[in-house]
């Protein structure tokens, strides 16, 4: 398959209201010249952005606002966007975490991080493979999963589990694709500086944190370049490679360690 090309394109983030959303929103408009729809439920942040874009380059905006832990508004929300718009291609990038013992992690919080790191993501990704199969057009899908899919990060084990679950989902539904010119990319950043990572259990770990700029900007080739995985970061790529000559259980457990020792700096605190 050839490159997307996403110049003058209809390209829709989730989750484009902060963090690594916002800044692929950016950076669409900003170096590849796409039109973007952006959704999240931050009205005043999607605004915002949407100024922001449009005084600074020639690409349009839509804004979606909607909460996708609210089932009942994420079929509405595809409806309204495929209707409106012609869709090239999605980052599904919305998602929230959670630091901490899992023992401690309120049973609402739990079922939120289920419904938007699971469940919409699956439903949205359904509905739009469905779409690009039905129009037989280019197009592409990239999943934001996480490198937790691959080494699962102890403090962070519900969040963990949303992430291996999109990747297999992800990896197994892209061999059915009847649709030769659609692509589904998986994305694997590990630690991202941004919002999500900015609460003070995060204080001990911000050495291993990416700059979302580079991150994103290393997400967006790939999904450019149709790669079914990708994990951005020299050395993160160079230790998922080299995995083998250690049990995964050793890494697993030098990670709790690292957390660990955030968590319990930021409880003395």
């Amino acid at each position: 398959m050839k490159n997307l090309n996403f110049k003058d394109k209809w390209i829709l983030v989730t989750g484009a209201s902060s963090g690594l959303g916002e800044e692929m929103a950016r950076q669409l408009a900003v170096q590849h010249g796409a039109n973007l729809i952006l959704l999240a439920r931050r009205k005043e942040r999607l605004e915002q952005l949407k100024i922001t874009i449009e005084s600074e380059t020639e690409s349009s905006v839509d804004i979606v606002v909607a909460d996708l832990s609210q089932p009942e508004q994420i079929e509405e929300i595809l409806e309204t966007i495929i209707s409106r718009r012609d869709l090239y291609a999605a980052i599904l990038n919305a998602g929230v975490t959670y630091l901490g013992k899992h023992l401690a992690l309120p049973k609402e919080q739990f079922n939120q991080m289920i419904q938007i790191n699971i469940i919409s993501v699956t439903y949205m990704t359904t509905q739009l493979v469905a779409y690009f199969e039905k129009k037989k057009s280019v197009g592409g899908i990239m999943i934001v999963s996480s490198m937790a899919a691959i080494f699962p990060t102890p403090f962070q084990a519900a969040y963990a589990g949303t992430k291996g679950f999109l990747l297999n989902f992800a990896s197994a539904l892209s061999q059915e694709l009847d649709n030769k010119e659609l692509s589904l990319t998986i994305f694997l950043p590990g630690g991202i500086a941004t919002e999500m990572t900015a609460g003070d259990g995060f204080n001990e770990l911000r050495g291993y944190l990416m700059p979302v700029q580079q991150v994103a900007k290393e997400g967006l080739l790939a999904f450019k370049k149709r790669k079914s995985t990708y994990i951005p970061g020299f050395l993160n790529r160079l230790s998922s490679k080299l995995s083998f000559l250690l049990r995964k259980e050793f890494i697993i457990k030098q990670t709790g360690k690292t957390y660990k020792k955030s968590l319990d700096r930021h409880s003395e605190l």
